[in-house]
């Protein structure tokens, strides 16, 4: 995570995309079952907070308070297909190489294992005014947040997804102010305008997505089919406790 982001978070800027993201990720991760789930980046926020499996780690590349284990997201400490959860708060656009993440991802994820990832919108108000930062005379510094990330569309991200063999499950865009640091507040009136009339161009998305492993498939039984297995079980047992009362007879 580029340095600086965890600082932009505490201002009103940062509080709108935040309060907007935890409740996404509260809603989406609250029904993704398993043993084991992993957060990467922003350890100093919850976005597992909500999920219910009994292992729940948050993994960043510097010490944290909550950080339980300290390592480059594009070099995971856990074996090849270990991991049940991924969640990615905007860890892709801050990287260098976000598509080997995404490849770690896929290796240690299980086969159905889910990952879910929040990121910018470049083609909303604030990519807009990331383009004009760039366009500025003097080099942006490093620690220009969060307009020095490389913001991701969510097409591209699909298509890096199909090609890792993920499909794509969910999303949904929200932030639909535009990037002012005061009176956000003002703003608030084009969230429900924004999903009715310009859904797509939201500041922030969050996108899930499922590992799918080909010529691999998950056999449950359906309720007819256990009926009828204990319907058999039952006759099995009364032919065999019939069997032995007549033999005692004789």
């Amino acid at each position: 995570m580029s340095n600086g982001f965890d600082e932009w978070l505490e201002t009103p800027q940062g509080q709108y995309v935040l309060e907007w993201e935890q409740s996404q990720y509260d809603l989406l991760v609250a029904d993704i079952f398993g043993f084991k789930a992993v957060q990467l980046g922003l350890t100093q926020h919850d976005f597992l907070r909500a999920n219910r499996m009994p292992f729940r780690f948050h993994c960043d590349d510097k010490s944290s308070a909550r950080a339980g284990l300290i390592a480059k997201p594009h070099f995971l400490p856990f074996a090849n297909a270990s991991v049940d959860l991924v969640v990615l708060p905007h860890v892709l656009e801050f990287a260098a190489t976000p598509h080997q993440i995404l490849r770690e991802v896929e290796r240690v994820l299980v086969p159905e294992g889910q990952v879910v990832v929040t990121g910018f919108n470049p083609f909303s108000l604030w990519g807009i005014r990331r383009k004009f930062s760039r366009r500025k005379s003097l080099p942006r510094a490093p620690g220009d947040i969060p307009w020095s990330g490389q913001y991701l569309s969510v097409m591209r991200l699909k298509d890096w997804f199909a090609l890792l063999g993920f499909e794509t499950h969910t999303g949904s865009f929200g932030c639909y102010a535009p990037p002012a640091s005061q009176g956000l507040q003002r703003w608030r009136f084009m969230e429900l305008a924004g999903n009715r009339w310009w859904p797509y161009a939201g500041a922030t998305y969050i996108i899930q997505a499922i590992k799918r492993v080909h010529g691999m498939r998950l056999i449950i039984p359906v309720r007819h089919e256990l009926k009828a297995r204990a319907k058999s079980l039952a006759t099995v047992t009364q032919n065999t406790s019939r069997t032995n009362n007549n033999e005692r007879n004789a």
